[in-house]
């Protein structure tokens, strides 16, 4: 770990103090401004729908700006979505929310890259071991972002007004640390427009499967974590709860971060992804058992470290997929899939939950499960007659 990783890493920490306050606060202050109660989520699904929107301009202002540039144009952005989050809330004005956090998706998009900044950060032979490591960074939002949203939720006499402003805060914070950042510089113009066609990479089996469980295990991730704060306080749990739930949950998330790299360049991406499908099984099997403190508590815990193991190691299967020049439209094409499921998830997590219930909403979530594995083992099959045929 060189000084510009560790840097990566605190900035990968309050990127997620960022998502983890959201997730706590935004559906249960769409909660109470939505006009109907099915609309909860929908400050969620708009942080994600403005991801999805806005990978394709990232991608640009990466190319033509270079990595550090461009990551304080976003977190310029979500210094002033989170402000106008805040006077949302002031105002009790439901739309403004809606679409403070579509606004706020840009720097979700472009933070979204920090992991494969990692990885150019570090030799060839480190990759693994740093996209792992910077993504451990957000253990920083695992204990930061709960206990933020709690305390700075009663700051003004609005809900969660103060949790917006403290957000404004985190950004100016991110941009001061993103300053000492020394990045490579980005390859001349002419590289960028080099490489295949974005079809073409598209089209690779390893591709297709690295951008299939980043974004299905991601959509799980997030249909349960959005759901878990308005589920818990339908079971009458005080917010302090909701915190303390969602706080192992991220930590479940990040704290794999410091061996996740090593258990890849062990046994490989995709035992560790299988892995990581397995403990969302489990989540699953215990979220059905009740609705108790520690059942959401241990189930959200598992949630996170399958995540962990899921993104992390197709974030990696996904760096052989692509050359240099290429990168810029790949990691956009890989993005715009995580965003585009998670737009999904977020306004599915509101529905179900609030008129099918938590546990209909975790019998829902077997699909994704099962079609990742699908997946997984679809793309085994392939390298092992490939492995046969040049055998043979």
């Amino acid at each position: 770990m060189n000084r510009n990783l560790w840097l990566l890493a605190v900035c990968q920490g309050l990127f997620l103090t960022n998502n983890v306050t959201f997730i706590a606060i935004n559906g249960l202050v769409g909660l109470g401004l939505a006009p109907h109660g099915w609309m909860a989520t929908l400050p969620v699904m708009g942080y994600v729908v403005g991801s999805a929107l806005a990978t394709g301009l990232v991608s640009r202002t990466q190319r033509r700006f270079g990595r550090r540039r461009s990551f304080q144009i976003g977190l310029a952005v979500a210094l002033g979505s989170a402000l106008l989050c805040a006077l949302a809330a002031f105002w009790k004005n439901f739309g403004l929310l809606c679409f403070a956090t579509v606004v706020a998706g840009y720097y979700n998009a472009n933070a979204g890259l920090y992991r494969f900044a990692a990885a150019e950060l570090a030799t060839p032979d480190w990759r693994e071991k740093a996209v792992s490591l910077v993504m451990a960074g957000g253990l920083i939002g695992a204990v930061l972002g709960p206990n933020l949203a709690a305390v700075a939720r009663g700051w003004f006499l609005v809900p969660f007004a103060g949790a917006y402003l403290a957000l404004a805060v985190v950004a100016l914070l991110s941009m001061g640390v993103m300053q000492f950042i020394e990045f490579p510089p980005p390859p001349a113009r002419s590289a960028t427009a080099g490489g295949r066609p974005l079809a073409e990479i598209m089209r690779q089996p390893v591709f297709i499967v690295a951008a299939a469980a980043g974004a299905l295990g991601y959509g799980v991730m997030n249909l349960l974590m959005a759901a878990t704060p308005i589920a818990m306080q339908i079971c009458s749990l005080p917010f302090d709860k909701v915190a303390l739930v969602l706080e192992w949950h991220v930590i479940g998330m990040f704290a794999p971060g410091f061996f996740t790299g090593h258990l890849i360049r062990r046994v490989g991406a995709l035992p560790v992804m299988g892995a990581g499908l397995a403990l969302n099984l489990g989540c699953i099997a215990v979220a059905l058992s009740g609705v108790d403190l520690h059942q959401f508590l241990i189930a959200l815990f598992m949630l996170g470290v399958g995540w962990n193991f899921l993104f992390t190691g197709s974030t990696t299967l996904s760096l052989t997929a692509y050359s240099a020049e290429e990168k810029d439209r790949a990691q956009g094409a890989l993005n715009f899939c995580v965003f585009a499921t998670l737009a999904v998830s977020s306004f599915a997590s509101g529905v179900l939950v609030t008129t099918q219930g938590w546990r209909l909403l975790n019998f829902g979530s077997l699909l994704p499960v099962v079609l990742t594995g699908a997946a997984l083992l679809w793309l085994v099959r392939r390298q092992r007659a490939t492995t046969l045929e040049v055998a043979g």
